[in-house]
């Protein structure tokens, strides 16, 4: 499935690409589907249809894609840190003069176009996180390691009590904490815009550090425990839990701690934990916003009384997807759709309308584009020979993935309502275009891999 050229050693990879093209045609379709009003006459040519502008972002999608292919492909390597940086600016410039919509000051207005620095900073970050990875990691300690080396060992005389942080650790540290401030930076003035779905996406750069052997496995699970630990204190309460965790310390003590390590590490993660339920409890009840903290709850609590106006949008949502049946009520033809029970039915919940209307068989259709979508592109990264590229490859693997995931979880009440599109099918010219992007970098540095092998 790919186009090759023996001369130029180019080898362009065909099936991603109509893997791309499949995905934005069954969007356009289900967006007009979404907005269709069967009682009025609607030009299909008519720029007052969502579909309309979602087809004219794409012909500018194709525009942007036409210029990657052209660009030579040392251009997305040298100017990583450039772009990085210049959607820095951009996400903090929204700050000061972006527009606000839907309660997150986060756009740009162009002529009428709502631009979102936050949609770019996703391949901006993960260009970013490939070049800083790409450079030979020092096997001295660096500065950050240097500083622990020195208060652990110096200064508290912890290696003296079996505690002594291993060197192969702190060798990594600059690595860790350099890495995560690539990452954590467009996520925290994302979060100041008050996006917070966006910026929970750059998470899921922890797979690709996990997959370059940056992180460990018990860091991965302690970021899965963590996310677990968060849903039980809303679910069993601060003194519920502290109950459970006391109780599980002094049995850790009564078995393990007869030795001074064991002791001092149960402990410490005692506290550690401790200070993390309160914090959730702390964060959830007097920092979230009222509507973020509803949307939470509606996962914990549906049927109470105060969340079943926040649970109205995920019930009509289950209700349209289940409607659909096996085959779906047919297209144009779905009644939850066509009578707007469901709100951002073209954006965030546009999984309900090919729930409804095609039912299982065209959930399962669009479910598995994604997964072989995914599957291509995990295989275009391990094939790379140059860190680089594969490093960006799998950044695009999970940023997609974590929006596949998150987004068809939250039609179906598995996770909060967070603002999530559904990559490719949703609606938005920001969101279009930013994976347009993401995506044909990578398959113009795939396409070049044997001259990338070439000048190593």
């Amino acid at each position: 499935m790919s186009k090759q050229d023996s001369k130029s050693g180019i080898n362009f990879d065909g099936l991603t690409v109509l893997l791309y093209l499949a995905l934005v045609i069954i969007g356009l379709f289900n967006i007009f589907a979404a907005v269709y009003k069967p009682e009025t006459h609607q030009n299909l040519m008519s720029f007052s249809l969502s579909s309309t502008k979602q087809l004219a972002f794409f012909g500018l999608a194709i525009v942007l894609i036409i210029i990657i292919m052209v660009v030579d492909m040392r251009v997305y390597e040298a100017f990583a840190f450039p772009i990085y940086i210049l959607m820095i600016s951009a996400l903090v410039l929204v700050l000061l003069v972006g527009s606000t919509i839907n309660g997150s000051k986060s756009w740009f207005m162009v002529g009428g176009i709502g631009l979102q620095p936050a949609e770019f900073a996703k391949f901006a970050t993960a260009l970013a996180l490939a070049k800083f990875l790409q450079a030979p990691r020092s096997q001295n300690l660096g500065f950050f390691g240097r500083i622990v080396w020195f208060f652990s060992e110096q200064v508290f005389g912890l290696s003296r009590i079996g505690l002594g942080i291993p060197r192969k650790t702190l060798e990594k540290l600059d690595t860790y904490i350099i890495a995560g401030i690539i990452i954590a930076m467009p996520a925290v003035l994302i979060i100041i815009q008050g996006d917070t779905g966006s910026a929970m996406v750059f998470g899921s750069f922890a797979f690709v550090l996990y997959r370059e052997k940056i992180i460990p496995h018990w860091m991965l699970l302690g970021g899965f425990s963590v996310a677990i630990l968060f849903f039980l204190t809303l679910i069993l309460g601060v003194r519920d839990l502290m109950i459970g965790v006391l109780s599980f310390t002094v049995i850790g003590l009564l078995i393990f701690g007869r030795h001074t390590r064991n002791g001092i590490i149960i402990s410490i993660a005692t506290l550690l934990v401790t200070g993390y339920i309160f914090s959730v409890s702390y964060i959830v009840h007097d920092v979230l916003k009222p509507y973020q903290r509803k949307r939470i709850m509606v996962l914990i609590e549906p049927s109470k009384k105060e969340n079943r106006k926040e649970a109205w949008n995920v019930n009509q949502s289950k209700i349209a997807i289940g409607s659909g049946g096996f085959s779906g009520k047919g297209y144009l033809q779905g009644t939850q759709t066509k009578f707007g029970y469901v709100p951002e039915q073209s954006t965030d919940f546009i999984f309900c309308t090919i729930g409804e209307e095609h039912g299982w068989i065209g959930s399962f259709v669009i479910i598995s584009l994604y997964l072989l979508l995914l599957s291509r592109i995990v295989t275009i990264a391990e094939r790379q020979k140059d860190t680089f590229v594969r490093v960006y490859g799998y950044s695009v693997a999970s940023i997609i993935f974590f929006h596949f995931a998150v987004n068809i979880g939250m039609t179906i009440g598995l996770f909060p309502v967070v603002g999530i599109p559904l990559p490719l099918v949703s609606k938005g010219g920001s969101s279009l275009w930013s994976f347009s992007i993401l995506l044909f970098i990578l398959l113009k540095l795939d396409a070049h891999r044997k001259q990338i092998l070439a000048r190593q």
